[in-house]
């Protein structure tokens, strides 16, 4: 299987550094990163969150539409959204400590119930939900559009 690779180049410390990550792999662009842009009200850049929440609506896309399939159903369209939470860890420092799948599907040859189940079983089964096992909350809301 493929190993992609993505780097950051920082400058400075915490508070005053920043840094670029560049998708090295695919070569599709690079990104200023900061902690105060990371922690802003507004995103003003991109976030090691914000990258969380891109790869893990992706994967979890896939592996929804493999699960629709198995369960008999023909998947049509998925909207995925992941709403990843960075928050104060309290045994200190920082976490992430939720993230939220929210998916709108369509697909034909199932039922809500069924769709459900595929949804349930694609957030258990998702490669990068597996990575993150360490998130106290994963929630999942899903329904068929």
């Amino acid at each position: 299987m493929a190993t992609r690779s993505a780097r950051t180049l920082w400058s400075g410390g915490l508070q005053d550094g920043s840094g670029q990550v560049e998708l090295v792999s695919s070569g599709l662009g690079k990104f200023d990163v900061s902690w105060p842009r990371r922690v802003a009200d507004t995103a003003q850049g991109t976030s090691p969150e914000e990258l969380i929440g891109a790869a893990h609506s992706s994967c979890y896309s896939m592996a929804l539409s493999a699960e629709i399939a198995n369960a008999g159903g023909t998947p049509e369209g998925l909207d995925v959204n992941a709403d990843v939470t960075l928050a104060p860890d309290p045994a200190g420092g920082f976490q992430i400590s939720k993230i939220k799948l929210t998916v709108r599907g369509r697909a034909s040859g199932l039922d809500a119930d069924g769709f459900a189940a595929a949804a349930l079983a694609a957030k258990n089964g998702c490669p990068v939900s597996k990575a993150l096992t360490g998130v106290a909350e994963i929630e999942l809301d899903a329904a068929l559009a």
